[in-house]
């Protein structure tokens, strides 16, 4: 079966810096996380996937459609819900209006049945009581909500959001969660984050982009995999570790190659991604 979305070498440059470099992904159905370091060109891929950006080299297939072609562009944003890192919502507009003017930009025209739509998403995201408050009234995390309402309108095929969890407080998070849960196995949801705690409770599968390449693409259970025999805690931080972190308990967390008789900690997707993230590349090496 034909993945919903397909890449193929994609890249793109700014200015000189590579953003995007010869990236190859298939996105299943499904939820798929997108780890990555700032600069890591998770929100020029997210930008792609969602046609608001363009490739400079490689091939998009987006939900069977190519986004190069306006008639293709066209089909996949009528099936599309795009959370951007900066939603821009009009601060003037209440929750309310701003979601029906997403909705009337969705081509939903019956008027009864929009605004049906407009109060079912902002229900779904717990703003049902502030609906006609004005967006500038709210905190960041209703603001962040309210993006999220409008991503979600008409129930799409292909969700991309990029951090959609900024600014929640945990019982947020935890409605967010509940959210993308709820949306069934035939919705495909690629989710950029830096909370990987949000990967292990959300996301079946991962990708790790860093400095615009693919370092993993797979099952979450696989990270963590990587990363197996390869944490243990100790008194202090061990110099030969790619990475440490004292822990609430007082000790030290450490994530490479242990010395004999190491007390090891059972690995998660967090010490997988460290470890490809934090490990010299062999260019690195080499330089």
């Amino acid at each position: 079966m034909t993945s919903p979305v397909t890449l193929a070498g994609v890249g793109k440059r700014f200015r000189g810096t590579t953003a995007l470099d010869h990236v190859t992904l298939d996105l299943p159905r499904g939820v798929t996380g997108l780890l990555g370091p700032n600069g890591a060109g998770k929100t020029t891929l997210l930008r792609i996937v969602a046609t608001a950006l363009s490739p400079d080299a490689g091939s998009v297939q987006v939900l069977g459609a190519d986004p190069a072609d306006p008639a293709g562009r066209l089909a996949i944003r009528r099936r599309l819900g795009y959370l951007p890192q900066e939603s821009g919502a009009y601060a003037g507009f209440t929750a309310f209006a701003f979601v029906d003017y997403v909705a009337v930009l969705k081509e939903m025209t019956d008027r009864a049945a929009r605004h049906a739509e407009v109060r079912r998403v902002l229900e779904v995201v717990g703003l049902g009581d502030r609906m006609h408050s004005r967006i500038r009234t709210l905190s960041g995390g209703m603001r962040r909500r309210v993006g999220l309402a409008q991503a979600l309108l008409g129930r799409p095929d292909l969700l991309v959001l990029d951090e959609p969890t900024v600014g929640l407080d945990p019982e947020q998070r935890l409605r967010f969660r509940e959210v993308l849960t709820g949306l069934g196995t035939d919705t495909t949801v690629l989710l950029s984050t830096h909370l990987t705690e949000d990967v292990a409770a959300l996301c079946p599968r991962v990708v790790v982009l860093d400095r615009g390449r693919v370092l993993f693409e797979g099952a979450t259970a696989d990270l963590s995999r990587l990363a197996d025999g390869r944490v243990w805690d100790a008194d202090a931080a061990d110099p030969l570790a790619a990475v440490s972190w004292r822990t609430a308990e007082g000790r030290f967390r450490n994530v490479g190659s242990p010395p004999p008789g190491a007390d090891l900690v059972p690995a998660g997707p967090e010490h997988g991604y460290l470890l490809l993230t934090s490990v010299p590349t062999a260019e690195e090496m080499a330089s």
